[in-house]
């Protein structure tokens, strides 16, 4: 069957339709793998600020207890304060999966963090129904995810350059298709779901680098859960807007690519291909290729510090617009700038959750190094296309000599690097260490990998409901 030509009916078909049976053996080796990673990721994103400023205002607002509260000691709030919550926590350090596309026309941050807003509205949904068992979980993921990603690659990437955050504007789309799996909604009030997630749809980009750009998930995911109750009681929408001079796609992107729409959604599966990359360290993708490179160059080298006269990082615009603070001074900046990120891996070779603590930030070390790092445009990388990461390091060292390194374009965490389930374990453990037990920790990570045999898999938010006492013992830690 021909995909339709109007966008809007392909989605709604493509939810309706698709069944568990129609997931590979791989697919869902993939989605559980980024089921575990993000499960890690909401865990040690519960200990930040801007999740636990939500934590207090969901408290605040009180209402009827539809699924847990992350963190809240066991509390239950209104089904699209608990999404928004585990959204945020699922990207507040920036160290969650990213979409792969290599197509050179199309702008790399283009490409949405896939799996934080479909599996947060899936968790919160399956709480509210009561008894969702994992294998209508992980469908109604891998639904989302497939939403999430063909709309992301389908857009023309005016989208991310005009501005708009790609993770909040079209993960909205994203939670909402798995928020209206798990509900059964099929025809015209899916189509309506989508229309009411189209105006929701929100992220600008300047809040990169602050609590809001996190929010910018949180929300998509509560977006998509309201639209989904809304459209189940009836509430209406455009039910074809994502079409048209006035639907999403031309009013916030520009248009589409008719040619990549023929290709409809699910053959194959996004996750599957070209894939997913799950990030080795909490900062943006598009950092992580040079990052690697100078590592290699300090171990190679064993360079010190002190043996740094400067560094300079030369990419093209794809990199170093997003990539946009010159001085970080605290760890959300640092996120986004190559200054503090190169200098993280001079001073610590890593750059991990101890490395993105204010204090280390601001510390004198870090910007005394960041100071020696020079970001610079290059034109014959921008001539090259953005379907890849591309960039190259020249280090001048204090004894005169000078060092230089092109970055693997074939990125550590992306399909043609991948990281292995142990690593991916590894991860995990890094980010729930001392906010679970190790009998919890071991006890998630047997029921993500087995969770297409679990009856009922509501017991999952449970667990990030009751971090709340290692979370208060994290932030007087990291304060």
């Amino acid at each position: 069957m021909l995909p339709s030509q109007n966008i809007t009916q392909s989605v709604v078909e493509f939810i309706e339709n698709i069944q568990f049976s129609d997931l590979s053996p791989e697919a869902i080796s993939i989605a559980s793998r980024c089921m575990l990673d993000t499960f890690g990721l909401y865990i040690t994103g519960s200990t930040e600020e801007s999740v636990q400023i939500l934590i207090a205002d969901a408290r605040a607002n009180g209402g009827r207890p539809d699924a847990a509260l992350l963190a809240g000691n066991g509390d239950k709030v209104p089904a699209g304060l608990a999404a928004r919550i585990l959204g945020t926590a699922g990207h507040a350090q920036d160290w969650d999966d990213t979409q792969v596309r290599h197509d050179p026309a199309h702008a790399y941050g283009m490409l949405t963090h896939p799996s934080v807003p479909p599996l947060s509205a899936a968790l919160v949904v399956a709480q509210y129904l009561g008894n969702v068992s994992g294998k209508e979980l992980m469908l109604a993921f891998q639904t989302g995810f497939e939403v999430e990603c063909k709309i992301s690659e389908w857009m023309l990437p005016d989208h991310y350059r005009r501005g708009h955050h790609s993770s909040g504007t079209v993960g909205t789309f994203g939670a909402c298709a798995a928020a209206a799996k798990l509900l059964g909604l099929r025809g015209e009030k899916l189509a309506h779901a989508i229309g009411i997630a189209a105006s929701f749809a929100a992220g600008v980009r300047c809040n990169f680098g602050t609590m809001t750009k996190p929010l910018h998930v949180g929300r998509a995911a509560e977006n998509g859960v309201t639209a989904a109750l809304l459209a189940q009681r009836g509430f209406t929408a455009d039910p074809e807007s994502l079409d048209g001079r006035w639907g999403f796609m031309q009013v916030l992107g520009g248009g589409h690519s008719p040619e990549k729409k023929k290709v409809g959604l699910g053959h194959p599966l996004t996750i599957v291909s070209p894939g997913v990359s799950i990030k080795p360290y909490p900062s943006g993708i598009l950092t992580h290729q040079a990052m690697d490179a100078l590592l290699e160059l300090v171990v190679e080298h064993d360079i010190q510090p002190q043996d740094v006269k400067r560094i300079k990082f030369y990419a093209a615009s794809n990199i170093l617009e997003p990539i946009r603070y010159t001085l970080a001074i605290n760890h959300l900046q640092a996120k986004f700038s190559m200054q503090a990120l190169l200098a993280m891996i001079v001073l610590r070779r890593r750059a991990g959750p101890q490395e993105f603590v204010t204090a280390f930030v601001g510390g004198q070390a870090m910007q005394s190094m960041q100071q020696r790092v020079e970001t610079i445009h290059d034109p014959e990388i921008e001539a090259m296309g953005y379907e890849w990461i591309r960039s190259r390091l020249v280090l001048e060292m204090a004894d005169g000599r000078v060092l230089e390194k092109q970055a693997d374009k074939r990125y550590r965490g992306g399909p043609s690097k991948p990281m292995s389930n142990a690593e991916v374990e590894e991860k995990f453990m890094v980010c729930t260490a001392g906010m679970l037990t190790p009998a919890q920790q071991k006890t998630l990570i047997s029921d993500i990998w087995s969770i297409c045999s679990i009856d009922n898999c509501t017991h999952l938010l449970d667990i990030l409901g009751k971090v709340e006492a290692q979370a208060q013992q994290v932030r007087l830690i990291q304060k």
